[in-house]
């Protein structure tokens, strides 16, 4: 089969028929399959599904739940010999995957290719924060090192680095894929073509912030850092990954702030240190209400990302358990 797209799901009602509609019409313009990974989603989400012409597959032990196990399954279950990886609350471009697979086809040595991503919902501090981080990605058409957002990979290249995303992961699966992908002689980029809108949580900044803490979402860094231990790219991670450099400059910090405090010479010092975060927050994001947020975020960050670090693992090759919940033919490709 030419081509699998496939969406990751766990209650997304809300936006799931658009998201499967713009799956469908993607796919009928290369020929392939969508499939629907559904990580045993308690509202309407797989009713909804149903009524499209997917493939629907569900993690069969909700204790698996996680956003890289979610993405595994998809990619487990693919059949495709290109597979692209959708949120479910992302729309696909439908004019993006035949660029993509040109792109694939005209070098062997490239093993996944992304597009632009748009943010469309930046109501709240952290996707405001992120649509300025995918204005930053427009210009490129060179290799990048991870494709932050999804994108279109060669199932071979995949394949030859073990599995797409790592089931122990709940945030960063791309990023932990490409240098797995990058280790092995493979090259990632990024072409100036529109590829995915993405539609975010619409729950408040700190509101989110704190449900990711309470979710082990926000470890993400500190899981992706203990997947690379002992491997020949984690000092480079340690050093290039923003999320674990701000987390150790956070915790030297806190040490910082330890030593004064103990040393009885808080003042004036400490009284400084408290303010230079907070004052190089607002020229980097030109917003006193994103510099508070991004200084919150920084900081129980950097809690949960010593706590993902810790955080016991289970082997990433072994298969997660899954039930078909519904089957269907290949989409042909639309003449013309």
């Amino acid at each position: 089969m030419p081509l699998t797209v496939a969406i990751k799901a766990l209650n997304e009602q809300d936006r799931i028929a658009e998201t499967l509609r713009h799956a469908v019409a993607a796919a009928r313009l290369c020929g392939g399959e969508v499939l629907l990974a559904d990580s045993g989603s308690d509202d309407a989400t797989v009713a909804i599904a149903r009524q499209f012409p997917v493939r629907i597959v569900q993690l069969a032990r909700r204790e698996d739940r996680c956003c890289g196990a979610g993405a595994q399954l998809a990619f487990q279950e693919a059949r495709g010999r290109y597979f692209y990886l959708l949120d479910g609350d992302m729309l696909l471009d439908p004019a993006f995957l035949p660029a993509a697979i040109a792109h694939l086809e005209g070098n062997p040595d490239i093993a996944g290719v992304g597009g632009e991503l748009r943010e469309r919902a930046i109501a709240n501090s952290e996707f405001a924060i992120r649509a300025q981080a995918a204005a930053r990605l427009r210009p490129q058409g060179e290799a990048v090192g991870h494709l932050d957002g999804g994108g279109l990979y060669r199932r071979s290249a995949v394949e030859s680095v073990g599995y797409f995303a790592d089931r122990n992961l709940r945030a960063f699966e791309e990023l932990d894929l490409g240098w797995r992908l990058r280790s092995a002689g493979w090259r990632l980029a990024r072409i100036p073509i529109h590829a995915v809108d993405h539609f975010g949580h619409a729950m408040p900044g700190y509101a989110l912030l704190w449900r990711r803490l309470r979710s082990g979402y926000a470890g993400g860094a500190g899981q992706v850092a203990r997947a690379a231990l002992g491997k020949p790219w984690f000092p480079a991670l340690l050093r290039g990954f923003g999320h674990i450099r701000n987390s150790l400059v956070v915790i030297f910090w806190w040490c910082l702030l330890a030593a004064l405090l103990l040393a009885g010479a808080f003042w004036p010092w400490g009284a400084i240190l408290l303010i230079l975060p907070l004052a190089f927050l607002l020229a980097r994001r030109r917003s006193l209400p994103l510099a508070c947020y991004t200084f919150v975020a920084w900081n129980g960050i950097a809690l949960a990302t010593i706590a993902g670090f810790l955080r016991p693992r289970t082997p990433p090759t072994l298969p997660l358990a899954a039930v078909t919940l519904a089957e269907a033919p290949p989409l042909r490709a639309e003449e013309g």
